[in-house]
């Protein structure tokens, strides 16, 4: 697709994706001037900027001011993939990796279009849980398009100079088969999952697993794909489901001794990612701290707009705040304890994550994804 184009770079250095610290304030001013600005902003914003009731770079000064902002993530089921690129745009920055979709959980998917520059940006995120493993293959059990989960692994795979093998999931159709009470045909498929999952591990070199822990469990149950595992995989990457602490505990202890069990905690509605921290929370439970400033948790009382106090449970409110998309205070389908963020992050940590049991008057269905 063609786009057009400005002469010259418009955006602030600010703006430009770095692991620097940046002055959090001034971040999302020159955040507001560029998603408003006609020469800079996308379509999508400039035209939704006159329902607003307020004047984003006027009024939005700090982080807190972004809860002026409605929920408009709805909107991204239906509307043009065209409309939502920054026109000030350009050169590498314009790259796009991908049109990716969410899971469908709550409805029809909704559509976000992800930039390669931000993409090897998150994807770097959690590099330092891999550094030292060296040249290794992957095996994604996870979906692939239209969800950014299989690409971020293929990319994973190549940051590693090795392999990608594959067993592609289809979240919608298993979620499908749960809705309409069909468990026993959704337990077939997910073994059908594994099936293929066992042929990979028991015939080829993997050093890198990528899968959701429902697979993982099933995994699990099958002893000669524990050995393989045991054998060869140096690195077990969990995503896309919720994990308990006893679950947590079983796979790092008693299932896969010495392998890392790491887990990934985002959203296609975020663009991106949050990653494990290294030390233990108190509980066992994992702690998950988002790339501040572009990505930024809340936790709130459900049907509020309140923040709970840490240590307390409520739903998650994500943020995706980059010059490639505007994705403020979007309160998700989930549940999480809020946690203390990094020294310099905005927002909070979350731990516990799980899903809510209905979103948007509508049953949430976990699934294997």
């Amino acid at each position: 697709m063609a786009y057009p184009q400005l002469e010259g770079n418009m955006c602030s250095a600010v703006l430009d994706i770095s692991t620097v610290p940046v002055d959090p304030d001034e971040y999302v001013r020159e955040l507001m001037r560029w998603h408003f600005r006609p020469e800079t902003g996308s379509p999508y914003w400039l035209r939704r900027a006159s329902t607003l009731g307020f004047d984003p770079i006027a009024d939005v000064r700090t982080f807190d001011d972004l809860r002026r902002f409605p929920n408009v993530i709805d909107e991204f089921r239906d509307v043009a993939i065209e409309d939502l690129i920054p026109r000030g745009l350009d050169g590498a920055d314009r790259v796009i990796a991908g049109i990716f979709e969410s899971g469908g959980t709550t409805g029809l998917p909704k559509r976000f279009v992800m930039f390669d520059r931000w993409m090897e940006f998150a994807l770097g995120w959690d590099e330092f849980h891999y550094a030292e493993l060296g040249t290794l293959n992957t095996l994604a059990i996870a979906p692939s398009g239209p969800h950014m989960f299989g690409e971020f692994a293929a990319r994973r795979a190549r940051r590693h100079h090795g392999v990608k093998f594959t067993v592609d999931l289809d979240p919608r159709w298993i979620k499908s088969l749960i809705a309409r009470g069909d468990t026993e045909q959704a337990d077939r498929y997910a073994e059908h999952l594994i099936d293929q999952a066992a042929h990979i591990l028991t015939t080829q070199s993997v050093g890198i697993l990528i899968t959701t822990p429902p697979l993982l469990e099933r995994l699990a149950r099958r002893p000669e794909l524990v050995e393989a595992v045991r054998a060869q995989v140096r690195f077990i990457c969990w995503s896309g489901a919720h994990m308990d602490a006893d679950s947590r505990d079983i796979f790092r202890q008693e299932i896969f001794p010495g392998i890392p069990v790491k887990g990934l905690y985002g959203s296609t509605t975020i663009l991106g990612m949050s990653r494990e921290r290294p030390e233990e929370h108190p509980d066992g439970l994992p702690v998950f701290d988002a790339p501040s400033p572009y990505i930024v948790f809340r936790v709130v009382r459900p049907g509020t707009d309140t923040d709970v106090e840490f240590g307390e449970r409520g739903q998650v409110v994500m943020n995706h705040l980059t010059k490639y998309a505007l994705l403020p205070n979007n309160p998700e389908r989930d549940m999480a304890t809020k946690v203390r963020a990094l020294p310099g992050a905005l927002g909070c940590a979350v731990a516990d994550v799980g899903p809510v049991a209905t979103f948007g008057d509508r049953a949430v269905i976990e699934g294997v994804y």
